[in-house]
């Protein structure tokens, strides 16, 4: 196994445990729209996983990054710190949009680690998608919870 199909390998274990985290957490949910919204999230990360996959067999010839809007909510939110069993609607935004900063801010810097186009390429790539999501999570943070109060 090469050194890009290991960086692959990783990024897809880092999404199957995202899908696990939030399908687990939709036992957790009071409310079916938490229950709906964390599929959605669940769903999202499957496609990652589906993206990374075809990356392995097609290739990166096509590959561009993205750079999408920031909100920047999250650099200024607490992380959710009560028992998963008290999530709210707000908590679930928190948490997914802090696991989506997370995983952005983790492959933007192995993009910055490495010398490889290929790889640089690949992890500007899923952080651009990782962006996205967060984007998301605080645009509907900044209508629902924001707005509201």
């Amino acid at each position: 196994m090469d050194d890009l199909s290991k960086i692959i390998a990783f990024a897809i274990e880092r999404e199957k445990e995202a899908v696990d985290f939030y399908t687990d957490l939709t036992d957790k949910a009071r409310f079916v729209p938490q229950r709906e919204l964390l599929l959605e999230l669940a769903d999202m990360e499957r496609g990652h996983i589906r993206v990374l996959q075809s990356l392995e067999k097609k290739g990166f010839s096509k590959l561009t990054p993205k750079k999408p809007l920031n909100l920047r909510l999250g650099d200024y939110m607490i992380p959710w710190e009560k028992p998963l069993a008290e999530l709210d609607y707000q908590g679930i935004l928190l948490l997914a949009i802090k696991r989506e900063e997370t995983s952005y801010r983790l492959y933007t810097d192995l993009a910055a680690e490495t010398d490889s186009e290929e790889e640089k390429v690949l992890f500007t790539r899923i952080a651009g998608e990782e962006a996205e999501h967060k984007l998301k999570f605080e645009t509907l943070y900044d209508e629902d919870i924001l707005k509201e109060n």
